[in-house]
C-alpha cells in the first residue's frame, strides 16, 4: 500500500487522544445509526491534507488502507457532514478549537524539554507570529470572495502561528477567514486573532507577562493593537510604518549612534546598521514604554526603489517594548518573523491554496481542518522526529520522503503487521519515529 508512512501521523494522533477528543466534541452532530463518526471523518480529512489534498474529494488518498487509517467515509458522507456542521458553524468551530487546545496541552506535556513553552522567560519568550495571506478564487459565486488590495480576487485570511524557534517548525494557533476586501491593518481583527491565539497556549493566565512575544509586520503596528498588547502586559515586536516624520528623524541620528546589524545567524552584516529613534519622534497615543528602532542598509544593485529610501539607504523600522538586549539582537529577532511566511507557505501546501465551497461557513470549517493538519504535522515532528533532521523539514519534504514510503500488509500470529520498503533510505527515520512514539506510550 502507498502512503504507509502516514502511520507516523495517525499514531501521533492516537497517542495524544485526538480522535477521542474529536469524537466527544462533535457527538452532538452525530446522527442516529450513523456508520461513520463525525470526529473520525474530520480526523481523516485533516490527514488527507497532510498527505497533500486540497479538497474533500482527496479523502480518497487515505481510503482503502484500513491497516493505516481504518474505515474511511465516502465522498457523499463527507459532503453531508460539511453541510451539517456548517449549519451550526460557530459552535462547531468553538468545539474544534477547544479540542486543538486540549490536545496541544497533552502534546507539550509529553514533549517536555522539546515543547515550545519549556523554560520560557522575559528574555526567552514564546513567540506568536501574525500574518495575513490571500487565497485566490476565480469564482465570484463563492460567498464573500471579493477583490483584494493586490488586485486579485478571493479571500484574505489572517493567521497566527506558534513559533518553535530555529530548532523546529511551528503550530497553527488561530486563523480567521475574511473576505478578500478585508483591510490588511484592521485593528479589531488583529486583536481578535491575538486573543484567540493566547487561548491556544496551555495554562496561560489572562496576564501572561513578557513571557509571550507577539510579532507582526506593519499591519499590526496600529495604535489600537499596540495599546491592547500593552494592556495585556505582553512583549511585542511589530513593524512600524515609515512616515515622513520618521524618515526625517533618521537624518538627526548621529553617525556614532549607528551600530552594525546582524545576519540571521547572529554574525555582523556588512552594510547594515541599526539605531533607536524613540527620543526623536512624537509618539502621542502609543504605549509609554514603546521603543522605535530603525534599520538601514545599502540598496542592493538592481533593487526597486521605494519612496522611503534615503540617500542610498533602505530604511525599515519596528516597535518593541523589550528593554533587554542590544539593538542588533532585537532587530534580528524581529526579522525572524519571516518564519511565519514559511508556516503560511506550508499551510498553502495543506489546503489553504483552495477554499472549495461556495458557502462561507463551509469554508470556515475547511480552514479549521487546515489548522488541524498543520498542528498534526508539527506535533508529529515534535514527538516522533525530535532527534532527527526531519524535525525541521517542511511538509513537502516530509510528504515526498516519509509519508510516501510504501509498505506491505502481512499477518503473523493473528496480528496485522506493516512491512515497510527497505529500499527507502528514509525508512530507518520512520521506524525510529514509530519506536519513539511507542516509548511515550509505554512510559505513560
Amino acid at each position: 500500500m502507498s502512503h504507509a508512512g502516514l502511520m507516523l501521523v495517525t499514531r501521533t494522533a492516537e497517542l495524544v487522544g485526538l480522535p477521542e477528543l474529536l469524537r466527544e466534541a462533535l457527538a452532538p452532530w452525530r446522527k442516529d445509526h450513523a456508520t461513520h463518526d463525525p470526529g473520525k471523518i474530520i480526523s481523516d480529512l485533516a490527514i488527507s491534507l497532510v498527505a497533500g489534498g486540497d479538497c474533500p474529494a482527496d479523502l480518497a488518498v487515505v481510503r482503502g488502507s484500513d491497516t493505516v487509517f481504518g474505515s474511511v467515509a465516502s465522498d457523499p458522507t463527507a459532503s453531508r457532514l460539511f453541510a451539517l456542521l456548517a449549519a451550526d458553524a460557530p459552535k462547531v468551530l468553538a468545539a474544534i478549537d477547544k479540542v486543538r487546545a486540549a490536545t496541544r496541552e497533552r502534546v507539550w506535556a509529553l514533549a517536555g524539554p522539546a515543547a515550545p513553552n519549556h523554560q520560557i522567560s522575559a528574555t526567552n519568550p514564546l513567540v506568536l507570529d501574525l500574518d495575513a495571506t490571500i487565497t485566490i478564487s476565480h469564482s465570484d459565486e463563492k460567498e464573500n470572495a471579493a477583490p483584494t488590495f493586490k488586485k486579485t480576487f478571493g479571500f484574505h485570511t489572517l493567521a497566527s502561528f506558534i513559533d518553535h524557534g530555529p530548532g523546529g517548525t511551528g503550530e497553527a494557533a488561530v486563523a480567521m477567514l475574511r473576505p478578500g476586501n478585508a483591510g490588511s491593518n484592521t485593528a479589531a481583527d488583529h486583536i481578535t486573532v491575538i486573543r484567540d491565539a493566547l487561548g491556544q497556549i496551555p495554562g496561560l493566565p489572562w496576564r501572561a507577562g513578557k513571557k509571550i512575544l507577539i510579532r507582526a509586520d506593519t499591519a499590526g503596528g496600529t495604535r489600537e493593537v499596540l495599546n491592547y498588547l500593552h494592556k495585556r502586559g505582553l512583549s511585542y515586536s511589530v513593524g512600524f510604518t515609515m512616515t515622513n516624520a520618521l524618515t526625517a528623524a533618521v537624518d538627526k541620528v548621529r553617525k556614532a549612534t549607528w551600530t552594525q546589524a546582524y545576519n540571521s545567524d547572529g554574525q555582523p552584516r556588512e552594510g547594515a546598521q541599526v539605531a533607536e529613534l524613540t527620543g526623536l519622534l512624537s509618539l502621542s497615543g502609543y504605549p509609554k514604554d514603546m521603543r522605535v528602532i530603525v534599520r538601514r542598509e545599502r540598496i542592493h544593485p538592481g533593487a526597486q526603489g521605494r519612496i522611503t529610501d534615503r540617500d542610498g539607504w533602505r530604511l525599515t523600522a519596528f516597535a518593541t517594548n523589550s528593554k533587554v538586549g542590544q539593538l542588533a539582537e532585537l532587530e534580528m529577532r524581529h526579522r525572524r518573523r519571516a518564519r511565519c511566511e514559511d508556516r503560511i507557505r506550508q499551510a498553502k501546501d495543506a489546503g489553504l491554496r483552495n477554499f472549495p465551497f461556495k458557502e462561507y461557513d463551509k469554508n470556515k470549517i475547511w480552514l479549521a481542518l487546515i489548522q488541524l493538519a498543520a498542528d498534526l504535522t508539527a506535533w508529529t515532528q515534535m514527538l516522533a522526529l525530535t532527534s532527527s533532521d526531519a524535525r525541521t523539514c517542511e511538509l513537502k519534504r516530509l510528504r515526498l520522503r516519509l509519508w510516501a514510503i510504501a509498505a506491505r500488509s502481512a499477518r503473523h500470529a493473528r496480528t496485522q503487521h506493516l512491512r515497510y520498503d527497505r529500499a527507502s533510505r528514509w525508512t530507518p527515520v520512520l521506524l525510529a519515529g514509530l519506536h519513539r512514539l511507542d516509548t511515550y506510550r509505554s512510559s505513560a
